[in-house]
């Protein structure tokens, strides 16, 4: 079968589309044929070499979506022909199949279809766990989502507006703010100049949460909208690791938290998992949220499609096609 795969660290470049035994499940594995594949920023961190690599040569990609077609021994509730959705490590979701743990294996609803799928698991969970985990989001909040008009921000906004709050979402661009506005941000503001603008909006007490997928270029102005016991929910770093804080400056801020939460930890047992995922099947199957596929790639086109997100260039999710 194809995949893609790299040998060292660096720029889209190293990716390679190339032939890979096909590998047959083992013990507590099923394998599926992928329909659809989702890019992620961490994808990217990874081929960077911001996040780690277990050896080279490797795979790269967690999220995706098929029909399983072969299942090894131990393995229970799953069936050669089910419609899948997996979002699972070691990476290695960039290919036409993939083995997978059965653990992290979750079916799909009949109205619920591959791209749909493989675009919205790691962002739609992470959406269910930031607003209802990290920090459980109630009627009547107002809370600032950074990268509004990004593949979980999209996500986040509507369910945030389903839940009461006012939403306060962050752009890079105009075009971008006209997107964030359309899928539940109130009000959309520019990085340069939000904090100014969230107290004001606030009458200067600040919001509850921010929830901040930029990092570096963000970290600071986001503890400057908190309200006292506010929480900073650092859940990304697209522009780089956030400089690092003290106890003690957390305290005369306001007594305020930070956390880096992570969707493993949110659903690390199988129960956490299906309850995750099936709150955001019924959210997007009743049409409560509706998920933005903008940009289609053929896998093989990877590399293309890591150049364009990294260049801001897309908005929504992105998803690779085998």
């Amino acid at each position: 079968m194809k995949a893609i795969r790299f040998d060292k660290n660096g720029g889209p470049e190293v990716l390679r589309w190339e032939d890979v035994p096909d590998a047959e499940p083992g013990p507590g594995q099923v394998r599926i044929r992928n329909k659809a594949v989702a890019l992620n920023f961490r994808d990217i961190l990874v081929r960077r070499g911001q996040h780690a690599v277990h050896a080279f040569p490797s795979g790269i990609g967690t999220e995706s979506a098929g029909v399983i077609d072969a299942i090894g021994p131990n393995v229970t509730g799953l069936a050669v022909g089910d419609r899948v959705a997996c979002v699972a490590r070691p990476d290695s979701a960039c290919a036409e199949a993939r083995i997978a743990p059965a653990a992290r294996v979750v079916k799909l609803p009949t109205n619920i279809d591959e791209r749909t799928a493989a675009s919205m698991m790691v962002r739609g969970m992470t959406a269910r766990y930031l607003l209802k985990a990290t920090y459980s989001v109630k009627r009547g909040d107002t809370i600032v989502i950074h990268a509004a008009a990004g593949g979980v921000g999209l996500i986040m906004s509507q369910w945030a507006k389903h839940l009461g709050a006012t939403v306060i979402g962050t752009v890079g661009s105009d075009d971008k703010a006209a997107v964030a506005k359309a899928h539940g941000c109130d009000h959309v503001f520019r990085y340069d100049d939000f904090a100014k603008h969230v107290r004001d909006h606030t009458g200067g007490r600040g919001v509850p949460v921010v929830y901040d997928s930029v990092g570096k270029a963000t970290f600071e102005n986001s503890m400057k909208c908190l309200a006292p016991r506010g929480i900073l929910a650092s859940f990304g770093e697209s522009s780089g690791d956030p400089p690092p804080v003290s106890v003690r400056e957390l305290g005369n801020m306001g007594s305020l938290f930070v956390t880096h939460p992570s969707l493993i930890h949110y659903t690390e047992n199988r129960e956490d998992l299906l309850e995750t995922a099936n709150d955001l099947f019924e959210m997007v199957g009743s049409g409560k949220i509706k998920i933005e596929i903008n940009h289609e790639y053929p896998l093989r086109d990877t590399a293309r499609a890591h150049r364009d997100v990294e260049a801001r260039k897309t908005t929504g999710s992105v998803v690779l096609i085998p």
